[in-house]
């Protein structure tokens, strides 16, 4: 049986420099293929001591008992502030639980029923810019980086993706995903407050852009609510909402982080989801009959519609597991700690791998197979409960996790309802790790309409 598309791992030695060459070009293939079956491996640099973990009783420890002996690094944020600021994604402590107070209510309830229509919207937007292109060979990451850009603004902004503001951020957002390493400087070297972070000039000058443009919609939303004419979207929930411990609300400027980070958050991990789905549907066209055969039930706008989707849902589920968008988390030693009998010093850098904990050979069985059934068996079960983590886990699980569970399903089946995706044998794609993990030169899909 055809397996999808793995990177290859480097050889088992390598210098610190070419380490360093080769994560910053591409996490994935810079890690030893020993990784996919260790519970904890160690690295040293001159700088820092920094641990993979994949043993779920630690994972268990540092995200869901213990979060806040854990914070997020410093570190992997230096390449993100640009654009990010100090967003939610970001922060540590009491300013990160502030945040969440005020982030989560929007996220709550019903708030997925009232989203719905946006993106039920989204979808045959999406479906319709595809009509044109039936018959092509397509790069499909572009199209479902579009789909993912317009379900962000059209629930946060209550505006479609070809609203003026709305396509110059996506342009923007674009220019800056080309001009951003994943790690900077100071991800490998511990730099004072003071020091010049060295971004690139391109970075700097599209987070500024983008951040620009946000502040334009941001202001534009707060006008609206001061006069009563505000839509009852995400931006207004969270722009009207207080800390209840404060008593205040989010500053402009800190509404502009938050932005900034749904839209990478949002946008950016859909984008990969989707783009990867569709590729294995294309890799698979037995199951993409099945989730075709499914999407016959979209026929109108109605939240219930999603409970009819079982198997465009274990399929996108299985697409997290094989390709996490976000591959690698990292946290920081609060305090020194033991973790399988090791020493793990106060500052040492705690590495969580969606991608190796994903693919681990002694926890899944047939990890590197797509096997969208394996949601029904025991192994399974016990494994989405212990070695799944596509959003995080614990107190720091991404709020929009639900949004994406019903986004991803939604799209893949409305696309697949009207067209059918070919692979293009000479055209494999190589996951690497940007931003998210995406294509190393695009994922290439003939599309036929059905």
């Amino acid at each position: 049986m055809t397996l999808p598309p793995k990177p290859p791992s480097r050889p088992e030695k390598v210098s610190l420099l070419q380490y360093m060459r080769l994560f910053r070009r591409d996490i994935l293939s810079a890690q030893p293929a020993k990784l996919y079956r260790a519970w904890m491996a160690e690295f040293r640099t001159p700088f820092f001591r920094s641990f993979m973990i994949n043993d779920p009783a630690l994972i268990e420890t540092v995200l869901k008992e213990r979060p806040d002996d854990f914070p997020k690094s410093a570190r992997i944020s230096e390449g993100l502030r640009p654009l990010l600021g100090q967003s939610v994604f970001l922060t540590n402590g009491e300013t990160w639980k502030r945040q969440r107070r005020i982030i989560d209510p929007a996220f709550e309830g019903g708030r997925l029923r009232e989203t719905f229509p946006a993106m039920w919207d989204a979808a045959e937007a999406a479906a319709a810019r595809l009509d044109g292109q039936a018959g092509q060979v397509i790069e499909i990451e572009a199209e479902t980086s579009h789909a993912a850009a317009d379900v962000i603004f059209r629930t946060l902004f209550s505006i479609p993706i070809d609203h003026h503001l709305a396509q110059q951020v996506f342009d923007a957002f674009r220019s800056y995903q080309r001009s951003q390493p994943i790690l900077n400087l100071g991800a490998f070297v511990p730099l004072p407050r003071w020091m010049p972070r060295l971004h690139r000039k391109s970075t700097r000058m599209n987070a500024a852009k983008i951040r620009q443009l946000i502040t334009e919609l941001t202001q534009s939303r707060a006008a609206q609510i001061a006069a009563g004419t505000a839509p009852d979207d995400l931006a207004t929930k969270i722009m009207t909402t207080v800390d209840p411990v404060t008593g205040e609300g989010f500053s402009t400027d800190e509404m502009v982080d938050q932005v900034a980070i749904f839209f990478l958050a949002g946008h950016e991990t859909s984008a990969s989801a989707l783009a990867w789905a569709l590729y294995l549907m294309a890799l698979y066209p037995d199951w993409q009959d099945r989730v075709a055969d499914e999407a016959t039930a979209l026929k109108d706008c109605d939240f219930s519609v999603m409970s009819a989707l079982r198997i465009s849902r274990d399929v996108f589920r299985e697409t997290l597991r094989l390709y996490p968008p976000v591959p690698m988390m990292v946290r920081e030693a609060g305090c020194p700690e033991h973790f399988r009998d090791r020493p793990v010093p106060k500052g040492a850098q705690l590495v969580l791998s969606p991608w190796h904990l994903h693919r681990h050979e002694r926890l899944w069985d047939n990890p590197d197979s797509f096997d969208p059934e394996r949601w029904h068996t025991e192994n399974g079960k016990a494994c989405q409960r212990n070695a799944y983590m596509p959003f995080s886990a614990g107190a720091r699980v991404c709020t929009g996790a639900g949004f994406a569970m019903v986004e991803g399903p939604l799209i893949l089946s409305r696309i697949l309802r009207d067209y059918r995706v070919v692979v293009q044998p000479d055209k494999t794609p190589v996951p690497v790790a940007h931003l998210t993990v995406r294509a190393q030169n695009g994922i290439w899909l003939r599309l036929e309409r059905r």
